[in-house]
């Protein structure tokens, strides 16, 4: 993603804007239903462990950023952030996933909104920014990925870029043991073990300016991504390990 992806090449604003439907902003009876389902689920596989749900925003624009494991990071998230937070959590998705007969229903009916694949960086921004400028929460995964080794990767700048512009706080979650629950190539959960989930305190971020120079977008990252590591245990903080042990002893 550019520096300025709301733009395309030569400087000139794209020329049409999707229409998107995001439904809800409130916990609806089917969200309520579905996430109280999902819950079950997971605790019927595995013992769940949750800390920081208390005094979360509920109003105004937020922005969810996590570390991601495994496909069950999305709903594990969903299933206990949203009831604590009181309001619906926009994912992005695969707009394909959204045409299939019975995921699609599902997805758009708990806030999912789709990206068409190979879409350009802009469109996407452009979605997310909507969201957000609505109010909204949006659930974010700033690695852009899995990771593949369980440890924490390099921070993409899209998020930054959608909190600086918006000016959404950002509240920062950890999952862990989700690879183990649900590893990466595996098509069915493994039963037993722990997941855990960690909620830290929302903050804002804003580029600084530095000895006259605008701060670099990949430092505004880089202190985004130290707050997820820091809500994570020692062995998955992987590319911040050093950095949350720096902030620490300053």
């Amino acid at each position: 993603m550019t520096d300025d992806p709301t733009r395309e090449a030569g400087g000139q604003a794209p020329a049409t804007k999707r229409e998107l439907d995001l439904g809800s902003r409130e916990i609806t009876p089917f969200m309520r239903g579905s996430l109280g389902f999902g819950r079950t689920v997971f605790r019927c596989f595995t013992r769940v462990d949750m800390a920081g749900l208390e005094g979360l925003p509920s109003t105004g624009p937020l922005i969810i950023a996590s570390n991601h494991l495994s496909n069950a990071d999305p709903p594990l998230i969903a299933c206990w952030l949203t009831p604590a937070l009181g309001r619906a959590v926009h994912w992005m998705a695969k707009q394909e996933a959204l045409e299939w007969p019975i995921a699609g229903p599902f997805l758009k009916g708990n806030g999912a909104f789709g990206i068409r694949r190979g879409a350009a960086d802009t469109e996407a921004f452009r979605l997310a920014k909507r969201v957000l400028e609505e109010g909204r929460v949006l659930g974010t995964f700033p690695e852009g990925t899995r990771s593949p080794t369980g440890r924490l990767q390099q921070g993409k700048e899209g998020v930054t870029l959608l909190a600086i512009r918006t000016g959404a706080p950002i509240l920062p979650v950890a999952v862990w043991g989700t690879d183990r629950f649900w590893p990466r190539g595996r098509k069915v959960w493994r039963v037993g073990g722990r997941v855990h989930l960690r909620v830290g305190e929302p903050f804002t971020l804003e580029r600084r300016t530095v000895d006259g120079r605008r701060e670099d977008l990949g430092a505004v990252t880089a202190r985004l991504m130290v707050r997820i590591a820091e809500l994570l245990p020692e062995q998955y903080r992987g590319h911040y390990a050093s950095a949350v042990e720096g902030a620490r002893e300053a």
